[in-house]
Order: structure tokens, then C-alpha cells, then sequence
């Protein structure tokens, strides 16, 4: 299912408290991105027990139960897990990962919530989960007669909410700064391979595996583990991060003139991580016009071009990386800027 309209996970809560009491909901994300958390959440918000069923481990009969004699009828009695006296939360997750006869199942117990004679208890809420077969996750067709049955919601990860998240939640101090400094690493479309990708579950396993070894982390051990769990060019860049951390070098350093761009083969990818600082630093700092530039700002586009020259002399891709179009051919700083550096480079890679 394509999504419309989205969600944080900051506006999620509000919007499953006024209709997930009246209606089932059906949340759609990627993979990794908070859904399973975000439901368990909501439930402990309304004083419910939260029982997880999980659409891939489940058979037929482990919703409509077994038949069993009373008197001289038979009738189904239904699993221990469902049949509760307590209104409670029921998250029916990976529900679209289910074979067909067990979306089925979930029918009247998502439309007319009971299962036979049972009925769920005055109070109880059910949510659905799942992700989008875009998402090259395991995904079903889910039948017409079962996407009517729920409102459907499509969640979307939101760095600030995730942030904000992370301030109580324990996340390792080395993954808050960098997601800070790099928003656009929490989360990346899943690869069509096998392959470790970058969601705000695969940074949170990261911050408990840091957490656990201590600041003294080898480098070894530092790049299997962010290898493990973010794509190849985050996990470059968080290691990069890690050694401005440890050798007090950064951006900062270079623009000042107290440090050079490091140049040791070792370093490349710190030097990688840096000339991306450097880039979204121009982004952020250059006005999309130069009249009425004030003379900090002309001092440091002076310095910045400067910059730009030592850097090409250690690496012309990384120079490159900095001036580069997004990826629609689009430049992303100022047309003035890239006619300064164009004209003035020449001159200034003479001049060293």
C-alpha cells in the first residue's frame, strides 16, 4: 500500500487514542522504524496489557482454538492468549506477512471483535502492523474485505522525534551527536540485498553494543559492529565521527587553521566524514546572495575556497563530494559561491 498521508511518531499516540478505542488500526512502516515499540507504548499509556501476536507464527487454529465437547455440542474454545476477562491491547504485528487463511482468521475478530462465542472484553483495542511491500520485506496482498476493516496509518521515521526519544532512553552520547550532525543517517530505504541498513532499531542496537563494551571500544570491534548495523557509507561515516571524537578534530579545527585535513591514508574516512561536514556546513552558513555580505562572512568564504584547495590536492573526489549536486543534477549551494570557486581555485592552487 502506498502511503498518502503520514505520521510521526510524536503524532502517532494522539491520533491512536481517538481512533484506535473506536476502530481497529492498521500501521504501515519500513522495517526498524518504531512501530512494534510505538504500539507497546500506547497501551502502557492507557493501563493495558499488550499481547503480541505475530501474523508469520501463527496457523489457523491458533485463532479460532480447538473444538471441545460441553454438553452434547461442540463448540471452539478459544486460545488462552485471546480469550482474556481484562480489556487489554491486541497488536495482531507482520498481520499482511500471513498466509492467507490466517488473515482469514483475524476477520471477525478485527471487524466484530470476538472469535466464536468470545468476545473481547468492553474496553480492549486491537492495532495491526505490518511493512509495505516496497520495503522489500515480506509482505502479502491483504484481501479487500480486510483493508476495509481497519483505518489504515502510514508512520514515517522523524529525526526530531527521534531525537527527543533518545534524550530518555539511554542511546550512547557517540550515536545521539552524530544522528544531531547527520540527520539524514537515521534511517535508509531497505537494499533489495541481504545486506545491513540504517534504521533508528539498527542505531538504538548500536548504542547498546557501545554501551556495553565502554568508551574503550577497539576499532575493530567499533567497525564490525557499526558494520553490522547500518549500510556501508554510515558505518564509515559513524567510525570517521568516532575519531574526532577521541582526537578533539573537527570541522572546526580545519576552518579556524589550527589543523589541517588529515592526509594519512589511515584517515581516509575520516577525511570522507569531514568534507561531508564541510559541505553541509556551506549549506547551512552561505546566504543564497552575496550583496550586503558582511566582512565575517567574506573572510570566511576566502577561507572556505582556501579550504577547498588543500582538500583537492589530497583528494579531487572529496573536493568533488563538497561542490556536488544533489541527486537530481541540482546545486545545492549558492550559483555565486560555485562561480567564485571556479574562477578563483586556479589562481589560489598557484599561489601554494
Amino acid at each position: 500500500m502506498e502511503a498518502t498521508v503520514t505520521v510521526t511518531p510524536d503524532q502517532l499516540p494522539e491520533l491512536l487514542l481517538h481512533v484506535a478505542v473506536v476502530r481497529p488500526v492498521f500501521l504501515w512502516g519500513a522495517p526498524g522504524i518504531g512501530k512494534s515499540s510505538l504500539v507497546r507504548a500506547f497501551a502502557d499509556s492507557l493501563g493495558l496489557e499488550c499481547v503480541t501476536l505475530l501474523g508469520t507464527q501463527l496457523a489457523p487454529e491458533d485463532l479460532i482454538g480447538v473444538p471441545q465437547i460441553v454438553g452434547d455440542r461442540s463448540r471452539f474454545a478459544p486460545p488462552e492468549m485471546i480469550a482474556r476477562e481484562q480489556p487489554y491491547c491486541l497488536f495482531l504485528d507482520e498481520l499482511n506477512a500471513a498466509p492467507a487463511e490466517v488473515q482469514k482468521s483475524f476477520y471477525s475478530l478485527i471487524l466484530d471483535r470476538r472469535i466464536g462465542s468470545y468476545e473481547l472484553p468492553e474496553g480492549s483495542v486491537v492495532i495491526g502492523a505490518g511493512n509495505r511491500a516496497t520495503d522489500n520485506a515480506l509482505a502479502r496482498p491483504m484481501a479487500s474485505a480486510l483493508v476495509n476493516r481497519m483505518v489504515h496509518v502510514h508512520l514515517r521515521a522523524d529525526v526530531d522525534d527521534w531525537l527527543k526519544w533518545a534524550a530518555h532512553n539511554d542511546i550512547h552520547p557517540w550515536v545521539v551527536e552524530y544522528v544531531m550532525q547527520r540527520p539524514d543517517h537515521l534511517w535508509s530505504p531497505p537494499p533489495k540485498t541481504e545486506q545491513p541498513f540504517s534504521t533508528p532499531r539498527g542505531w538504538h542496537m548500536l548504542s547498546d553494543a557501545l554501551h556495553s563494551y565502554g568508551n574503550g571500544i577497539e576499532d575493530t570491534a567499533l567497525s564490525v559492529l557499526s558494520s553490522g548495523t547500518l549500510t556501508a557509507a554510515h558505518a564509515s561515516g559513524f567510525r570517521a565521527f568516532v575519531k574526532t571524537v577521541r582526537h578533539a578534530f573537527d570541522l572546526e579545527v580545519v576552518i579556524k587553521g589550527d589543523a589541517g585535513w588529515p592526509r594519512e591514508p589511515s584517515d581516509r574516512d575520516l577525511l570522507y566524514f569531514l568534507s561531508e561536514a564541510f559541505r553541509a556546513h556551506l549549506i547551512k552558513e552561505l546566504p543564497d546572495s552575496r550583496e550586503h555580505a558582511s566582512a565575517g562572512l567574506k573572510r570566511f568564504v576566502l577561507r572556505a575556497k582556501s579550504m577547498l584547495t588543500e582538500l583537492a590536492e589530497i583528494s579531487v573526489e572529496c573536493a568533488q563530494l563538497v561542490i556536488a549536486a544533489d541527486d537530481n543534477g541540482v546545486p545545492v549551494l549558492p550559483t555565486w559561491f560555485l562561480v567564485e570557486v571556479t574562477r578563483d581555485l586556479p589562481r589560489l592552487a598557484a599561489r601554494r
